[in-house]
């Protein structure tokens, strides 16, 4: 299945993900080092990488639910999907959370409390990033007419009939 959100002929979805992905891990980084005595300028700009991976994941969302509308129901494309969807929900869920306990608190640094959260968020999103990349790779949503949107998961071994057929 080709993706229905195109950009001269390229997927939206996947062109936006990695703005948000880069931004979320980057301010969880920043708010560690911060935490152990790094300079007092990295938790202000993990806020503002906070907030700006936000915005980007909204739209990075957005664009997806485009693709997950178009998936065919009883499909494990389908499924994949709309659990790949659920947890970037949660991570964007979670990291809004943080993002308006700072925007309310005397200083923008993270404290203890938040980084583990943060590190839960981040851990949510490396599973959402690999069920993407499930979407993408095995079952070739966004990318290939011809799918098999009933492909079986990557981390199952093939089976002999699977191996004797491919010849990649």
């Amino acid at each position: 299945m080709e993706s229905r959100l195109k950009v001269l002929g390229h997927p939206v979805h996947p062109m936006l993900v990695m703005f948000p992905v880069a931004l979320l891990v980057t301010a969880v980084i920043f708010d560690v080092v911060d935490t152990v005595g790094g300079p007092d300028l990295l938790g202000e700009v993990a806020y503002w990488n906070i907030t700006v991976g936000l915005i980007g994941g909204l739209l990075a969302a957005a664009a997806g639910s485009v693709d997950l509308l178009a998936l065919p129901t009883g499909t494990r494309a389908k499924r994949v999907g709309l659990t790949h969807a659920a947890a970037n929900v949660a991570v964007i869920l979670l990291f809004a959370a943080i993002w308006v306990v700072r925007l309310n608190a005397d200083s923008r640094a993270a404290g203890g409390a938040l980084i583990a959260i943060e590190v839960v968020a981040v851990a949510i999103l490396g599973i959402s990033a690999w069920l993407g990349g499930e979407l993408v790779d095995r079952l070739g949503v966004g990318v290939d007419p011809q799918a098999d949107l009933n492909a079986p998961s990557s981390l199952r071994p093939p089976t002999a009939n699977q191996r004797i057929g491919d010849v990649r």
